[in-house]
C-alpha cells in the first residue's frame, strides 16, 4: 500500500486516505488502492463495519491537479478518454463504497473538497470534529456540480433545494451548518472524529449482521430511481466536456491568482 492505509480491528476495517502533504488529494494511484480494498471487502465475512478517514489535517482535497491537466499525461488514448477513465474510476469508489455489504462510516476533519465531498456522502454514515468543510467550488472554477455522483448524492441527503443552492453558489459548509443540515450523523471535539466513529462501529458490531447488511441494500435500492451508475454516466461526461472550456483554465487561473474569475461562457 502507499497512499492508503489498510488496518484490521475485530470486525471493523479502517481505511486511511494517506497523502497528508497533499491534504489527501486523489490520484490515479489512490483510486486504484481504494478499488482492491473495497472489492476484497465486498466478500469479506470477518469485516462488519467499515470506517474510512483521511490522515494528516484534512479527509481528502478532491483530485489533485497541481501538477496541471489530469487529462495531459502521455499515453496512447486521446485527452477525452483519459479524462473520462479517471473521473469513472473515482465515481467507482463511491459506487462501491455504497454497494459493500459492510456499514461505511465516515470520520471527518479539515477539507472534505471536490470529490472528498462524494466519497464522504457515499459513507453511510459521519462521524465530524468542529474543524471540518465542506468545499463545492466546481462553478467556481468552470466544472459542474455533478462530480463522481455528487449530484445524485447530495440532494437525497439534503433535499434538493439546499442542493441546488450550495452547488449553484459554490458555498462552503462548516461544522455547525453540517450538523444544521443532518450531513453528520455526530459532531465530536477536536481531533476525536476517528475515535467517535469507531465508537460508532462499536455500537454497530453490537447489531444484527444480517440485519444492518440487508438494511443497507434495501435503503440504497430505495433511493435508486433514476439509479446512480446511470447518473454516474451522465457525469462523467458532463465534467470530461467542462475540462475543455475556455472558462476552466480562467477559474482555475483566478483562483491561483485569489481573484474573482471573469467567465466568458467559452
Amino acid at each position: 500500500m502507499g497512499d492508503v492505509e489498510f488496518d484490521r480491528r475485530d470486525g471493523v476495517a479502517v481505511i486511511t486516505l494517506s497523502r497528508p502533504d497533499r491534504l489527501n488529494a486523489v490520484t490515479p494511484a489512490l483510486v486504484e488502492e481504494m478499488h482492491g480494498i473495497l472489492d476484497r471487502l465486498h466478500t469479506d465475512t470477518e469485516i462488519r463495519v467499515v470506517v474510512l478517514t483521511g490522515k494528516g489535517r484534512g479527509f481528502c482535497s478532491g483530485m489533485d491537479i497541481q501538477g496541471g491537466d489530469p487529462g495531459s499525461a502521455k499515453s496512447a488514448e486521446g485527452r477525452v478518454q483519459r479524462l473520462y477513465r479517471g473521473i469513472s474510476r473515482g465515481g467507482e469508489v463511491v459506487a462501491k463504497l455504497r454497494e459493500i455489504p459492510q456499514p461505511v462510516i465516515g470520520a471527518l476533519h479539515g477539507p472534505v473538497a471536490g470529490m472528498g465531498i462524494s466519497w464522504a456522502l457515499a459513507c453511510d454514515m459521519r462521524v465530524a470534529d468542529p474543524t471540518v468543510r465542506f468545499v463545492s467550488p466546481f462553478t467556481d472554477i468552470g466544472l459542474s456540480g455533478g462530480d463522481v455522483g455528487l449530484s445524485w448524492l447530495l440532494p437525497r441527503v439534503i433535499g434538493p433545494a439546499r442542493a441546488v443552492e450550495i452547488l449553484y453558489r459554490s458555498q462552503t459548509l462548516k461544522a455547525e451548518q453540517l450538523a444544521e443540515l443532518g450531513m453528520v450523523t455526530e459532531m465530536t471535539g477536536e481531533g476525536g472524529d476517528l475515535d467517535g466513529a469507531l465508537r460508532l462501529a462499536e455500537e454497530l458490531l453490537g447489531k444484527s449482521p444480517y440485519g444492518l447488511r440487508h438494511t443497507k441494500e434495501l435503503l440504497n435500492l430505495s433511493l435508486d430511481a433514476p439509479g446512480l451508475r446511470q447518473h454516474l454516466a451522465v457525469e462523467n461526461r458532463t465534467q470530461t466536456m467542462a475540462f475543455f472550456t475556455e472558462d476552466f483554465v480562467e477559474g482555475l487561473t483566478a483562483a491561483a491568482e485569489k481573484r474573482p474569475p471573469k467567465f466568458r461562457n467559452r
